[in-house]
């Protein structure tokens, strides 16, 4: 039986029973009916929520005039965002920033969670990447059906060359595959090594090396949190260029 921090104590006394029959009723009886909820779900459920808090803590007090700190370092990740957007997209990345603003705010969150004591980063764990690359998978690729429609889409995968379709369309239909195995496993490994790695020095070394390691894991999960952002914005470009 795993260790439960007490949100995932709470989710399980609240929402354990019915959880329990949902995924019985589909099949997929937990291993653990007491406590079907496990810690990294309820970690990411966690994230979740104080995301929402925030967006509406900062919408109750946003202010032209005397905006505040929070209020500041939100203006600083959007403008971020939005530069990254026109970067890699061009002048229609804007209508991305959500999605990928987002995104980035949520991993970075689940990644730092691991620097708080008795906590694990849920993205340590591979359903949680998994779950984003997914979305990841299906903005992307919704847009490019937007903005070709399902058949030019289709024939933006085949290559600019018809007499070589055959040959391009398997091989960018694995590419996009690929995409979505490599931006999972990427944040699963690097966040799930880290983790080890810090776990195993910090306990041979306790004096001084466990700060150095926490800056270390500080960096990495900002980093990994940026790459989520960058590559699905460069995604999104390569599925809605114009064919030359």
């Amino acid at each position: 039986m795993e260790h439960q921090f007490w949100f995932a104590a709470l989710l399980n006394k609240l929402f354990g029973g019915a959880v329990t029959l949902l995924l019985v009723k589909l099949g997929l009886p937990p291993i653990h009916p007491s406590h079907p909820i496990p810690s990294y779900v309820a970690e990411e459920i966690l994230v979740g929520l104080i995301i929402v808090a925030g967006a509406l803590i900062l919408r109750s007090s946003l202010s032209v005039e005397k905006p505040g700190k929070f209020q500041l370092l939100m203006e600083l990740v959007v403008g971020f965002t939005q530069n990254m957007a026109e970067e890699v997209v061009g002048e229609g990345g804007r209508p991305y920033v959500a999605l990928v603003g987002t995104l980035g705010i949520f991993i970075a969150l689940c990644n730092l969670m691991g620097l708080i004591p008795t906590l694990d980063s849920p993205t340590a764990h591979g359903a949680v990447p998994l779950g984003c690359a997914v979305v990841v998978f299906a903005h992307y690729n919704y847009q490019g059906i937007r903005h070709h429609g399902l058949l030019g889409y289709l024939k933006h995968l085949c290559g600019p060359m018809l007499a070589i379709a055959i040959l391009m369309f398997p091989v960018e239909v694995f590419s996009n595959v690929l995409r979505l195995l490599s931006l999972s496993v990427r944040l699963w490994a690097n966040m799930l090594v880290g983790g080890m790695l810090e776990n195993i020095f910090t306990s041979l070394i306790p004096i001084a090396l466990p700060a150095i390691f926490m800056a270390l894991h500080a960096f990495e999960s900002l980093l990994q949190a940026y790459i989520f952002m960058i590559l699905p914005l460069l995604y999104i470009s390569l599925a809605t260029a114009e064919e030359h």
